[in-house]
């Protein structure tokens, strides 16, 4: 069994990635730091694949504990970076603690990658790199445009690292993820998004105040020039989601990459408005939500979906799973975790 490295392998799309990697036969190892996740996923993981992964505690911003890790595992062919802060509007308010922990832990798994025998990374990108895109939808090729956020940039300049390191080291394989909105939860509802205090992406607001635990769900702007005035985003499911990085490594694993950096755009290639997304959640839920608009939020663009040929035909992998299907996924999430 192949034994690869999932860094932030218990936050929300580690974990799902986790399970996707152990159905298909990978050994796999978690490096959490527990600041944005919680060590009750791990028995979701398991219960849901009938296998504990290997989990150690380790803080990535700690070089040395990172280099003595990598001494001790050797075999490991792959690694999945997910391991970052990545709400956008704490990073408009902090941004040196974005740029440390996105940043500075990046280089040190790289420079231990560098050490290993068989060098692989698949990069947690984002489509927050293409800042406010010219034209819709995105392609890989559009323009890298200044960043929004100081999250954005994090996320810009971890490609950058990684692609300026993979011209100088040929044995060095990359591939970069650029996600566009991951949610719901996994089908069994053992595990799903768990925001730590007060959420900062929408669907997580969206069932918290379907459940009853916020009173009122905030709409960040109603004048965008949008269809209905709100922002345009692709919401994937994130099952959809890890089955792309399970895929994107098999491909670095069987040496089918075209060069050894590669990027793939990874959403579903349809956008959908925020009202869109709580007409979807109350028809597949049943519930009525009580919203109301806000101001806008700096550092929101006003629209980003993904045009998604290249990870189609390139990569082989599609995305399954409809806004209404996602959106169920994670109501069943939120009622088992408040048991209603």
């Amino acid at each position: 069994m192949a034994k690869v490295l999932v860094t932030g392998g218990l936050g929300f799309i580690g974990s799902h990635t986790v399970v996707e990697l152990q159905e298909k036969g990978f050994e796999v190892v978690i490096l959490d730091d527990l600041s944005n996740s919680s060590i009750d996923v791990l028995a979701g993981i398991t219960a849901i694949t009938g296998k504990a992964p290997l989990f150690e505690k380790l803080d990535l911003k700690e070089k040395s504990k990172v280099e003595s890790f990598f001494e001790k595992h050797q075999d490991i062919v792959g690694v999945i970076h997910f391991a970052a802060s990545k709400a956008v509007g704490e990073s408009v308010e902090k941004p040196l603690l974005y740029y440390e922990n996105n940043i500075n832990t990046l280089v040190y798994v790289l420079k231990s990658i560098l050490q290993l025998p068989t060098q692989n990374i698949i990069f947690s990108s984002s489509c927050t790199v293409y800042g406010q895109a010219d034209q819709m939808p995105i392609t890989e090729s559009a323009p890298i445009k200044m960043a929004e956020s100081p999250y954005g940039n994090t996320k810009q300049i971890g490609e950058e690292i990684i692609k300026d390191t993979c011209k100088v080291n040929t044995n060095l394989n990359a591939i970069a993820l650029r996600y566009f909105n991951p949610i719901g939860a996994h089908k069994s509802a053992k595990i799903g998004e768990l925001p730590i205090g007060v959420p900062q992406n929408l669907v997580p607001f969206i069932t918290q105040t379907a459940a009853g635990l916020r009173q009122e769900l905030s709409v960040f702007g109603n004048d965008y020039p949008t269809s209905d005035g709100t922002c345009v985003r692709d919401y994937i499911h994130v099952v959809d989601l890890a089955k792309a990085h399970a895929v994107a490594l098999e491909r670095l694993l069987g040496q089918n990459n075209t060069t050894n950096y590669e990027t793939f755009n990874v959403g579903t290639g349809t956008g959908s408005t925020v009202l869109e997304v709580i007409q979807s959640f109350e028809k597949v839920s049943g519930k009525q939500l009580n919203y109301k608009f806000a101001p806008k939020r700096e550092g929101d663009v006003i629209q980003a979906y993904a045009d998604t040929t290249k990870a189609n035909t390139d990569l082989g992998w599609k995305a399954e799973s409809n806004l209404d299907e996602a959106l169920l996924s994670a109501w069943k999430w939120e009622k088992h975790l408040r048991n209603i």
